[in-house]
């Protein structure tokens, strides 16, 4: 039997109701996560359709990205505490990098975070990712021997980095920007001594090749 003035009933009460929100939040969160996890694959797929020159292949999973990204985004809304768990922030960031790589890498605006629907520290820690991908596309670029395009390459890595440098805030608000930014300054400066080698070198070649031309007699060798 109960003791008197206990609390069994009320708790009772209270558990259906209790665990029917923890039941939907739950739910919320294994949708979210699948969803996220189709974001991120989407995103990365993107980003190396980029790098292959394949820019129909690249829309087309950016397409897929954003649709798992809303699916996402919906599942969670309700539930801001699951929403600002972490994994929702990363998917987002994830599209905002596939984003902004493409852009980058063809001159297209870039689209801001309103026009991407995610998160302000999202999209800085995307940009500074993006940034980072670069070097992949500046290395292809000089493999190629387009050393102009890698040149303009590194200098869009560098407008990136002056412009995300500074973004002073505490991480709190930034989504943890400054290790981000901390990293691209070190990918900045090895694709900055790749791109200088890579002059000096092409330099050293034509003048080489120049040389060797002015001693070549012109025309064929006479016979005797």
């Amino acid at each position: 039997m109960a003791a008197a003035g206990g609390r069994g009933d009320e708790l009772a009460d209270l558990r259906s109701s209790l665990l029917a929100g923890l039941d939907a939040a739950h739910a919320a969160r294994e949708a979210g996560l699948a969803a996220c996890r189709r974001v991120v694959r989407g995103s990365g797929s993107a980003i190396r359709a980029v790098h292959r020159l394949d820019p129909e292949r690249a829309g087309r999973l950016r397409s897929e990205a954003e649709a798992a990204l809303r699916e996402a985004q919906e599942a969670l809304a309700p539930f801001p505490a699951v929403a600002y768990a972490g994994f929702l922030h990363d998917a987002a960031k994830e599209y905002a990098e596939a984003c902004l790589t493409a852009a980058l890498v063809t001159g297209d605006p870039l689209p801001g975070p309103d026009a991407l629907d995610v998160p302000v520290a999202a999209w800085l820690g995307g940009l500074a990712e993006a940034a980072s991908e670069l070097r992949r596309h500046v290395l292809d670029r000089l493999r190629a021997g387009e050393l102009a395009r890698g040149e303009q390459l590194l200098g869009v890595m560098d407008d990136a980095y002056e412009f995300l440098v500074g973004i002073d805030y505490p991480d709190a608000l930034t989504g943890g920007l400054r290790r981000t930014v901390d990293a691209l300054r070190a990918v900045l400066e090895r694709t900055r001594g790749d791109v200088t080698t890579t002059v000096l070198q092409t330099r050293l070649q034509h003048t080489i090749e120049a040389g060797l031309d002015e001693r070549r007699p012109d025309g064929p060798p006479t016979a005797r």
